[in-house]
């Protein structure tokens, strides 16, 4: 998968990876290779990222929004 991570100013994240988890508006959640079609709003919180190398990363976010589509995913918000 595919993930890119921006804010208005600039690029936070751009990469392969193998799993997300994300502070989904209702309950936290994760995204894996080949997931359904989603368009999610976040919530405060930590967004958790499992590279193709087998790297943690973590990136604290205030809000925001997640799309998820052909195993490409784009996270838009503010990063504390």
């Amino acid at each position: 998968m595919f993930l890119e991570i921006i804010t208005p100013e600039k690029t936070v994240f751009s990469g392969d990876i193998k799993l997300i988890r994300v502070p989904g508006s209702k309950d936290p959640f994760e995204v894996l290779p080949n997931h359904a079609p989603i368009i999610s709003t976040l919530e405060k919180g930590d967004i958790k990222v499992i590279t193709k190398n087998e790297e943690e990363k973590h990136f604290e976010t205030s809000g925001g929004v997640i799309e998820v589509r052909d195993n490409k995913i784009i996270v838009l918000g503010e990063f504390i």
